[in-house]
C-alpha cells in the first residue's frame, strides 16, 4: 500500500463519518484555496485532518521539495536557492519582551514558499550576505500555516541554514525572469523584468492602523509595449539609484500582479530587490523653463526642455528656482533624475545662464494636432470647441474620483484634452472659444484607439485672447 493510501486509511478509520469520496474533494478544495503549485494530494491531507483535530503522525523524509510541504512538519531539510530577502525587524511580545524576525522567499524547480527566521537566526552571517539566486540548504525546520493557509518554513533555534558552492538543477534567477508583458492575474513569488516607463516617484500615507507608511511608484514596459503600474509598499527613493536614464531597464525579484483600478499591477513589498540602470552621481543639466507652477505648499513644478527637445519634469522642493522666470536658460545640479524627471533640494543649486538658441523655446515645441501619438509629450495651442464637463468616474475599490474634459482643435484637428483630480479643476476654468496654450500633455491611446490627451501635474494652461 502507498504511504498516501495509509495516510488516507488513517483518518477514515479515526473519522468513520467520512468516505474516502469526501476526503478526495476536500483535497482538491483545500488544493484550490491555496493555489496551483504550493500543495501536494499528501499536503492537503495533513492540512484536513489538522481541521478535523487528527494527527497523521507518518514519518516525513529528511529531504524534500517544497511542494512537498505542510503545516505541521518538524525538522525537514531542504535545498533551496534564495528569491528575496526582507530586513530584519524587531518587535514586542506580550510580555513586553523584544524579538527579532526576518522573511525571505526561496524557490526549488517546482514552487515557491516564505521562509521565517526568529530571534538570533534573522541576523546570522551567513543570512546577511545571502544574495538573489544563492543556493542554500535549510535544516531542521519546522512548518506552519501562514495566515492565507500557505504552508510557512521557520527558522529557530533548533534550525540552521548552510550555503550550497554546488551544482543544482534549480534554475537560476535569470532562467525564472519573466517580461512584463508575460504576466497574469494572481502570479506571486515573481521575478520580472521591463523598462521604465514615465515618472518613478516616492509617495507617504498613514495605513489602516493610523501609522504612517511608504511607497515607490513607477510604470514598466514589456516588450510589447504595453506598460503596467507598479507599487513597491514599504520601498522609498533610498532604494534605487540617484541617476536613471529614460527607459532604463529594470528587474524586480518577489513580487506579485493583481488586479487594480486600471488592469493589472504589480505589487511589491520591504522584501522585493530593485535592479535598475542607473548611477549614484547625477550630471548638471541644461534646460530652457517652459512654464512654472506653485502648488498649494509652495513646490514648484517646471517644464522644461534641453538642446535635444528633451522635455523635463522638475521639482523644486526649496525654491532654488526662485532666480528663474519662464523663458530663462537654467543650469541646474540636481539631487535625482530619473527619466525625464528632476528633483531639486537643498542639496542642489541652480544658475541663469545666457539665452542659447540652440535650445528650442515654447513656440518652437509646439505641436500640431494631427502629428499627436500616443505615450508622448506635448505642448499644443488651440482653440476649445465645448464647454468643459466635469464628471464623479467610480473606480473599482469604490472610490469617486474627478474627472474633467474639453474638446478642442487646430488648423489640422481635432482632440480630447482630460484631466483628472487636481488637473481637473485647471480645466473648470476654461470656456467655450478661448484660445489656449497647453503645455506638459500626456498622450494616451482611449476607446477605439483614439489618442486623447491629459494634464499632469507639470501642465498649465495659458490663454491667449
Amino acid at each position: 500500500m502507498s504511504e498516501f493510501k495509509n495516510l488516507i486509511d488513517k483518518l477514515l478509520e479515526q473519522k468513520p463519518e467520512l468516505t474516502k469520496e469526501d476526503i478526495e474533494e476536500q483535497i482538491k478544495r483545500k488544493k484550490e484555496k491555496i493555489g496551483a503549485g504550493y500543495l501536494t494530494d499528501q499536503g492537503a491531507l495533513f492540512l484536513i485532518a489538522s481541521d478535523y483535530g487528527v494527527a497523521l503522525s507518518e514519518p516525513l523524509k529528511l529531504e524534500m521539495e517544497l511542494k512537498d510541504l505542510y503545516a505541521g512538519a518538524k525538522e525537514i531539510s531542504l535545498e533551496t536557492r534564495v528569491l528575496n530577502l526582507s530586513p530584519a525587524k524587531q518587535f514586542s511580545r506580550k510580555d513586553g519582551s523584544a524579538f527579532f524576525l526576518r522573511t525571505m522567499t526561496v524557490y526549488d524547480t517546482n514552487s515557491t514558499a516564505s521562509v521565517k527566521l526568529w530571534d538570533e537566526k534573522a541576523n546570522l552571517p551567513v543570512i546577511e550576505n545571502l544574495k538573489p539566486g544563492d543556493l542554500i540548504k535549510i535544516i531542521k525546520a519546522y512548518v506552519k500555516s501562514d495566515l492565507d493557509g500557505s504552508p510557512t518554513i521557520n527558522i529557530g533555534s533548533g534550525s540552521n541554514i548552510e550555503t550550497i558552492k554546488s551544482d543544482s538543477e534549480i534554475p537560476s534567477i535569470d532562467t525564472i525572469t519573466k517580461d512584463v508583458s508575460e504576466l497574469q492575474e494572481g502570479q506571486k513569488d515573481l521575478v520580472i523584468s521591463g523598462i521604465t516607463d514615465g515618472i518613478i516617484s516616492g509617495m507617504e500615507f498613514t495605513n489602516s492602523r493610523g501609522k504612517p507608511g511608504k511607497a515607490l511608484r513607477m510604470r514598466l514596459k514589456g516588450k510589447d509595449g504595453n506598460a503596467m503600474r507598479v507599487v513597491l509598499w514599504g520601498k522609498d527613493e533610498s532604494s534605487i539609484p540617484n541617476m536613471i536614464s529614460k527607459s532604463a531597464k529594470v528587474r524586480l525579484l518577489g513580487v506579485k500582479v493583481r488586479s487594480g483600478n486600471q488592469g493589472l499591477e504589480i505589487h511589491g513589498n520591504d522584501a522585493t530587490i530593485i535592479e535598475i540602470e542607473g548611477g549614484k552621481e547625477v550630471e548638471p543639466v541644461i534646460v530652457r523653463v517652459l512654464s512654472i507652477l506653485t502648488t498649494d505648499n509652495n513646490k514648484k513644478m517646471i517644464l522644461a526642455v534641453d538642446n535635444k527637445k528633451n522635455l523635463f519634469n522638475i521639482s523644486d522642493l526649496t525654491n532654488s528656482t526662485s532666480i528663474c522666470v519662464e523663458g530663462d536658460i537654467i543650469e541646474c545640479m540636481p539631487s535625482k533624475v530619473y527619466g525625464n524627471s528632476i528633483t531639486l533640494d537643498e542639496n542642489s543649486f541652480v544658475r541663469k545662464l545666457d539665452n542659447d538658441e540652440s535650445i528650442p523655446s515654447l513656440s518652437q515645441l509646439r505641436t500640431k494636432i494631427n502629428a499627436v501619438k500616443a505615450d508622448g509629450n506635448y505642448c499644443i495651442e488651440s482653440i476649445i470647441l465645448k464647454v468643459p464637463e466635469r464628471r464623479e468616474v467610480q473606480t473599482k475599490s469604490g472610490e469617486s474620483i474627478a474627472l474633467s474634459e474639453m474638446f478642442v482643435e487646430d488648423d489640422t484637428g481635432q482632440i480630447w484634452v482630460k484631466g483628472w483630480r487636481n488637473q481637473a479643476r485647471v480645466i473648470d476654468k476654461c470656456e467655450l472659444g478661448e484660445i489656449v496654450s497647453i503645455t506638459g500633455l500626456n498622450a494616451k491611446a482611449g476607446l477605439e484607439g483614439r489618442i486623447e490627451l491629459f494634464l499632469t501635474a507639470f501642465s498649465k494652461i495659458i490663454k491667449k485672447n
